[in-house]
């Protein structure tokens, strides 16, 4: 190659390596621990985790620490990112190569895909989730939310931030158990909390399991402007985690590769 030559974009030098492009394909389907990864790409841990880092320096990968046991991270494929980092590896190589956003999905011929969004006390994260998935398809998926302690109520900030953010009303909404769903049918179990993620209950009919970690904006915020913030960011994650679920409801989880 020619002095003169440019160097091939971040993302082509990062995924093109098969074990990094292994680890990328599983984080995109959900967020994993590193002993999970290991399993799941059958190598030594030693090679994951450095794997793992230059992810991590490409921005690629992001790691957070489980609020169920703190001394494990749960690691997250940036899908945003992913996007931006293609979007200019494919203008670096043809000005014409972009990408558009994905659409909603269609009915499929055997009904609307199924999705439950779980988390503790179905008071947060999870009553959000499941908002802005139905105002995101229109009510072309049936959606559900539930948790394994619900608390009394929604959490005011969860409501104020849907209502000023998005125009979703929740208010008249209530946290349900986990026990109340297990009879129904689910193509998509998406648990956004380490610890409901521990105690989740088997359901029928082998829906496709995955992990958002996801903190609990209640957890660590007071009151006011502070606490209402933290609620503002973690809708804006599941709303983007949310958009890029889209294109995978037109499918089966049978007709996705686990």
């Amino acid at each position: 190659m020619r002095a003169s030559d440019p160097a091939a974009p971040a993302f082509v030098r990062l995924a093109a390596h098969p074990l990094r492009w292994k680890l990328l394909t599983e984080l995109a389907a959900s967020d994993y621990r590193v002993r999970e990864l290991v399993e799941r790409v059958a190598q030594p841990q030693n090679l994951v985790s450095y794997h793992l880092r230059l992810l991590r320096g490409g921005g690629l990968v992001t790691a957070r620490r489980s609020s169920f046991d703190a001394r494990d991270s749960y690691y997250h494929l940036d899908l945003q990112q992913c996007a931006h980092a293609l979007a200019h590896a494919g203008s670096a190589l043809h000005p014409a190569l972009g990408f558009a956003p994905a659409p909603p999905p269609s009915p499929r011929p055997e009904g609307r895909p199924a999705v439950l969004f779980a988390c503790t006390g179905n008071s947060a994260r999870s009553p959000i989730a499941e908002a802005l998935l139905r105002h995101r398809t229109g009510g072309r998926v049936e959606v559900a939310s539930a948790g394994s302690h619900p608390k009394p109520r929604i959490h005011s900030d969860a409501v104020r931030v849907l209502r000023e953010q998005h125009g979703i009303d929740i208010s008249g909404q209530r946290p349900r158990h986990l026990d109340t769903v297990l009879g129904r049918r689910f193509d998509y179990v998406i648990s956004l909390c380490d610890k409901v993620r521990e105690v989740r209950p088997a359901f029928g009919d082998q829906p496709r399991l995955v992990h958002w970690s996801i903190p609990d904006p209640a957890a660590a915020t007071s009151p006011g402007p502070v606490g209402h913030s933290a609620f503002v960011r973690t809708a804006a994650e599941i709303d983007t985690r949310i958009r890029y679920l889209l294109p995978l409801l037109t499918f089966t989880p049978q007709e996705v590769q686990p």
